[in-house]
């Protein structure tokens, strides 16, 4: 299978504290990979740096065979990649089609009809098409959920990277968003889940990476990873 993402060797360090330690993650196009690890492992970092909110001191990273470590977040995005938010802050003086549109202005520099259907049928996906006239600020919380994934697919990505988007959700709301994820990929679109609720990533993903203390300790099938001890210790705990 052919790579859409290359990470090879990447660090990235504050001050003294080092958050990433020589990391090497290569993803499949087309491939749901499942990212976990305890709070503090390097996950937002490592996602930082593939999207370009942080650049990594060390390593090289690649999309779609091109180098791209060096690039700004808003480059990387008009190639390609796109992410959610754990914590979805809309515009809140915006319609729900409004903050579409934002997106869609700012990776292809127009928001005029063809624009406007586009994200109408984006909405129509994400079960939010009868809420594009209302403001975000009356959203639910799976909603807002919603609304954070239709976001980052206005960017027309190759590869998204979903960021805890089921956080605060339970039961029901879980499958709808997980539904959607599926149904993302089934598109084609190469998806990279970060989630805390295991049911949902057991269920999701082909194959998981689990990171601690910076560097990757274990990676493959979600079943092979939630029987690792060194994932048990390290992220499970006593529950597992």
């Amino acid at each position: 299978m052919e790579a859409i993402l290359e990470v090879n060797n990447v660090s990235k360090h504050f001050g003294g504290f080092t958050a990433l330690n020589g990391v090497n993650l290569h993803v499949q196009r087309g491939e749901r990979l499942g990212l976990i690890g305890p709070n503090g492992s390097g996950k937002t970092t490592m996602i930082n740096c593939i999207s370009g909110a942080l650049i990594n001191d060390s390593g090289d990273i690649r999309f779609d065979g091109r180098h791209i470590h060096t690039l700004p977040a808003y480059q990387r995005t008009k190639l390609g990649i796109a992410r959610s938010f754990q914590i979805p802050r809309p515009f809140g003086s915006m319609t729900v089609l409004e903050n579409l549109l934002v997106p869609f202005a700012y990776v292809g520099g127009a928001d005029g009809p063809k624009e406007r259907r586009e994200a109408m049928d984006i909405l129509e996906r994400m079960g939010l098409a009868a809420k594009a006239e209302v403001s975000s600020k009356q959203l639910s919380q799976v909603e807002l959920r919603k609304m954070e994934l239709a976001r980052a697919m206005a960017a027309k990505p190759q590869l998204l990277i979903s960021d805890e988007a089921m956080a605060g959700l339970a039961g029901a709301e879980i499958d709808e968003v997980l539904q959607i994820l599926f149904d993302l990929n089934a598109m084609g679109i190469t998806i990279i889940m970060i989630e805390h609720i295991m049911q949902a990533v057991m269920k999701f993903s082909q194959r998981v990476v689990c990171l601690d203390a910076g560097k990757i300790i274990c990676e493959g099938t979600p079943e092979s990873i939630f029987k690792n001890p060194d994932v048990q210790r390290a992220y499970l705990g006593d529950e597992a």
